[in-house]
């Protein structure tokens, strides 16, 4: 991993470290505890109280509204210190904020402020845009809401919502009028879930389908039309959710290579000349992927119109060293890394699910080629 709590331009700011360095003393807790949730698939709710009681979760909104509007590049090194440890915490986390931000930052002032109380009080916000239908096409919904008094009404179904049985509020989205438009909404009982979440990998992140059935979707409630496109916690935490779980899969591979030995020399695994080949291609391949992802940090915090780009080629280069790294961890491991007590085995897991999240490594790398093929999209 290339450190970067330093002057670099691409690490967190100065004064900004003592968050990460929070991170990193709760990520020991939660080290502890991940292969338990993940074996009984447990919402880590008592992780996220930790992080809100640490003042994390109100240091990612804006000053104006409370908070120290920490940078995307230190946001990026918080999720994956996260992640290295509880990848289900980092998830929830990751769209915790990426919800509560996103609405504080598309409302009105007034609502804005609402939703930075509803944040600094505690309450819990999640991310709900995916659509059955839609694949990745999850700022583009497919179902209609429908005109009412006080608002629009919306029957369908929003999946892989993370957190979503303990949320206080969605950020969900609509077609109104044949354009997609944003929410912020408060579940009642016209909103229910659908215990689908029986995952390979995150398991404690219990992703669930939620149902709307006639939900009234506030018109007080209801985001502004964004005047430009702006960096999001999401995009920019999304390879750092990846990143994490490859550090947690080398360091199981690291430790297991140095401990076993080859039985017809009694030499570590470690010096095993292919080993070292394909460990130092990993070890690059991951440094790379970080220095990219942070490089897309830094554009965020510039708020720069690259920042979208960026984000389209730092996801699939993370997404494919974390799984190629969990499974050179398998290979390594042999038959004792595939055991359930082994935590190569959870890491391969784990490792699968940032590239399946929207946009996959698919749709990036057909929108990268597409790019360079056919030129840019206007």
């Amino acid at each position: 991993m290339v450190s970067m709590l330093n002057d670099h331009p691409l690490g967190p700011p100065a004064h900004e470290r003592s968050w990460v360095a929070t991170a990193t003393e709760l990520a020991a807790g939660f080290a502890a505890t991940a292969a338990e949730l993940d074996d009984s698939a447990e919402l880590p709710t008592r992780n996220l109280r930790a992080l809100h009681a640490s003042g994390l979760d109100l240091a990612t909104l804006p000053t104006e509204y409370g908070g120290q509007a920490l940078s995307f590049r230190s946001f990026g090194e918080i999720v994956r210190v996260l992640s290295a440890a509880c990848p289900s915490t980092a998830c929830i986390w990751l769209m915790h904020i990426g919800a509560a931000a996103g609405l504080v930052q598309m409302s009105a002032p007034s609502t804005a402020g609402f939703f930075a109380g509803e944040l600094r009080a505690g309450k819990r916000f999640a991310n709900a845009l995916s659509e059955p239908g839609c694949g990745n096409m999850f700022l583009m919904p497919l179902q209609a809401a429908e005109p009412v008094a006080g608002g629009y009404r919306l029957t369908g179904a929003k999946r892989f919502v993370s957190g979503c049985e303990i949320a206080d509020h969605f950020l969900v989205n609509a077609l109104v009028e044949g354009r997609p438009a944003f929410f912020g909404l408060a579940p009642d009982d016209t909103v229910s879930y659908i215990p689908i979440w029986d995952t390979m990998g995150l398991r404690a992140s219990r992703s669930q389908l939620v149902h709307l059935d006639g939900t009234l979707l506030p018109a007080n409630r209801q985001c502004l039309p964004p005047t430009e496109p702006k960096p999001n916690h999401i995009a920019a935490g999304l390879p750092f959710l990846a990143l994490g779980i490859a550090d947690a899969a080398l360091a199981a591979m690291v430790e297991h290579a140095r401990a076993r030995t080859i039985p017809t020399t009694g030499e570590p695994l470690a010096r095993m000349q292919w080993l070292r080949f394909d460990a130092a291609d990993a070890q690059l391949r991951l440094e790379s992927a970080t220095l990219y992802a942070r490089h897309t940090g830094w554009l965020a915090d510039q708020g720069s119109p690259e920042f979208a780009a960026a984000a389209l080629r730092a996801k699939p280069l993370a997404n494919d060293i974390a799984r190629d790294i969990a499974q050179l961890g398998v290979r390594v491991g042999g038959g004792s890394g595939y055991l359930r007590s082994s935590p190569i085995q959870r890491h391969f897991r784990d490792a699968q699910a940032p590239g399946l999240m929207a946009y996959s490594v698919e749709v990036c790398k057909d929108r990268v080629g597409e790019d360079l093929l056919t030129g840019p999209h206007s």
